[in-house]
């Protein structure tokens, strides 16, 4: 497994781990990770979604080949993918709890 392979898999992990968490912030805004204790949720997808964009841009960035080649271009790519979808699914529940007015801090 190389470096690429493992940085893009940690990358795709960290950004799904957000998207699931940014989904839970929304689906249940009552719950911990909701927006009924201060969005922590939205705040943790959002930063889970951002760290693995980060890693996906750096794992795309320093490939010196194309796709299937073994170096983990294709799953930065997804990174990429799964980890916006975290950050705006964050951000939407984040929006909410601001606009519903259960933001502490």
């Amino acid at each position: 497994m190389s470096s690429g392979r493992l940085g893009a898999s940690a990358a795709v992990l960290l950004g799904l781990v957000g998207t699931v968490i940014g989904g839970l912030a929304l689906a249940r805004p009552a719950s911990r990770l909701g927006t009924g204790s201060g969005s922590l949720g939205a705040v943790l997808a959002l930063a889970m979604g951002l760290i693995g964009m980060a890693l996906g841009g750096l794992v795309v960035a320093t490939s010196d080949s194309g796709i299937g080649t073994g170096n983990g271009r294709g799953g930065a790519y997804v990174a990429l993918a799964v980890g916006l979808a975290g950050v705006v699914l964050g951000g939407l529940a984040l929006l909410r709890a601001r606009r519903t007015g259960r933001l502490v801090g």
